[in-house]
């Protein structure tokens, strides 16, 4: 199953700085639905994601009701993203 949607990347300051996308909530109430098929444990959905000619492997997870996609460092320089930046985004969710 394939979700696209765009959205802007979010810093989280922890002990080291964090970077995701908020899925929206039409996509997050129809992956929450198929969360039960495709999880792997603690609400973690496995997805293949894609920004522009950047494709990885990540998972997704829950916070306040939706789910974020993690963005790793590689994809943002490959991308060059920033925070604040919408970015366009692919994931793919193997049912």
């Amino acid at each position: 199953m394939e979700f696209d949607f765009s959205a802007p990347v979010f810093e989280w300051r922890g002990p080291a700085p964090y970077y995701f996308v908020t899925v929206p909530d039409e996509p997050s109430e129809e992956l929450h639905a198929l969360s039960a098929l495709v999880t792997y444990g603690w609400g973690m959905i496995p997805v293949q994601a894609s920004i522009g000619a950047t494709t990885w492997t990540t998972s997704l997870f829950a916070k306040d009701g939706r789910y974020v996609v993690p963005l790793k460092v590689a994809v943002r320089r490959a991308e060059r993203i920033e925070p604040g930046d919408v970015v366009h985004l692919v994931l793919t969710v193997e049912v």
